[in-house]
């Protein structure tokens, strides 16, 4: 009997080594995503990139953020694998954190997609009016870049105002509410804003800041896994073209994970972002030095930033 069981241990020790080189060989893949991560949320939904990469023995842990910065924070220290899409800024203030990231794709120019608000009785009808008062901002999102470009057409400094940093649902709740006089927001907050609360726009990103909006990683992981790029890369060219071909659809599919947003203000945000989804080059980052130099100036970036110093993938590219 004793015996009989010593030459099945072989056999038991070979199986539990396969069953553990098995599941080492199964990756998670963590990906970081916001509210406004549109074609990322779109893919959660519909399932089209999990199971593209069952195909490579991958598998998806999603991470919702409440904006970018925190999302890129997360991913500078390993928590997260692979960052959805974040404002032009985010990474700036990243890099100036010592962050080692890697671009892999950027959504065309989005101008209109982020505003400065004030309510519709409100005093305030000029950029300069601004002096002095209160505004609500995200800090190190792309609309805090377009808070200081309508600042500088206006003659004035970021230091004339009283910056409000704070979250989108806590800034909606102080702009609704009369605790500030002015709120610097992106989509879908944006339209949400301007159709629920009938918002003004003082100004839009049209001619101040356009609003690109990069996906990104580290840079090991880049190096580890370009296969795992590719297949995401190609699931956000598609999910975008899906997305500009069906806008009533996608609307109806938002809505829900948007706070109930109306399908009409789902498409009016939607209508507002490019969702062109290409691949990074070093000439779309001339904005980056532009964003990185603002931020410099007005004190709010501890050292400048070559916005160049970072890593590009392409497409395609090997290990």
């Amino acid at each position: 009997m004793a015996i009989a069981k010593l030459l099945r241990l072989p056999l038991v020790l070979a199986l539990g080594f396969g069953l553990i080189a098995g599941a080492q060989a199964e990756t998670t893949l963590r990906i970081g995503y916001q509210k406004s991560s549109t074609l990322i949320s779109l893919l959660k939904i519909n399932g089209a990139l999990e199971k593209d990469l069952a195909r490579q023995q991958i598998t998806i842990s999603w991470h919702e953020f409440p904006s970018g910065q925190p999302l890129l924070e997360a991913l500078n220290v390993g928590n997260v694998d692979l960052s959805a899409d974040v404002a032009d800024t985010v990474p700036v203030f990243t890099q100036a954190a010592g962050g080692q990231l890697t671009y892999f794709a950027q959504e065309a120019p989005s101008p209109g997609a982020q505003a400065v608000l004030v309510r519709k009785d409100s005093p305030l009808h000029s950029l300069a009016d601004l002096k002095g008062k209160k505004v609500a901002v995200t800090k190190a999102a792309g609309s805090h870049y377009l808070l200081i470009a309508a600042l500088a057409k206006a003659g004035l400094k970021f230091s004339d105002i009283q910056p409000a940093y704070l979250t989108p649902a806590d800034g909606r709740a102080a702009f609704e509410s009369g605790n500030v006089d002015a709120w610097v927001t992106w989509e879908p907050f944006l339209s949400g804003a301007q159709v629920q609360l009938d918002a003004r726009t003082l100004a839009d990103g049209k001619g101040l800041a356009d609003y690109q909006r990069y996906y990104l990683t580290s840079n090991a992981f880049a190096k580890a896994h370009p296969e795992v790029l590719d297949a995401v890369f190609a699931e956000l060219v598609k999910t975008g073209d899906w997305l500009r071909a069906h806008p009533a659809e996608a609307a109806k599919t938002l809505g829900p994970l948007w706070g109930n947003l109306k399908p009409e203000i789902v498409e009016q945000a939607n209508a507002r972002r490019s969702y062109q989804v290409r691949a990074v080059k070093p000439e779309n980052l001339k904005e980056q030095q532009k964003i990185a130099d603002a931020f410099f100036a007005a004190g709010l970036l501890p050292k400048p930033v070559d916005a160049l110093d970072v890593s590009i993938w392409t497409p395609g590219a090997k290990p």
